[in-house]
């Protein structure tokens, strides 16, 4: 029988993701990406090198790779273990406990 469970609370560190602050853990070829089906390509981040390849940043943990997406959300546990939350779901699943005006 299935039973309803609530999200324990946990505080986290989290970054909207961007280019060039090295939140992520790798790149892998976008034609890889799609040729091997991993995962839909759908507002994946991909980023063109100057040698002309195509990549897509992803972060590695304990669960395996997961590919950025556009508006993903990088966060950090308390073990550094880093994880991606989707735009639409980090509002639902995290509030913002105080500004912080450091830049």
């Amino acid at each position: 029988m299935r039973k309803e469970y609530k999200r324990a609370s946990l505080t986290v560190s989290a970054e909207q993701y961007e280019m060039n602050k090295g939140l992520e853990d790798g790149f892998e070829l976008y034609t890889k990406v799609v040729t091997n089906g991993w995962i839909s390509p759908d507002n994946l981040v991909h980023i063109t090198r100057p040698d002309g390849a195509v990549v897509c940043p992803y972060i590695k943990n304990r669960r395996g790779v997961t590919f950025i997406r556009e508006g993903d959300y990088v966060i950090f546990d308390d073990n550094n273990e880093r994880h991606v939350c989707g735009a639409d779901k980090f509002p639902l699943r995290y509030k913002l406990l105080e500004e912080n005006t450091e830049e």
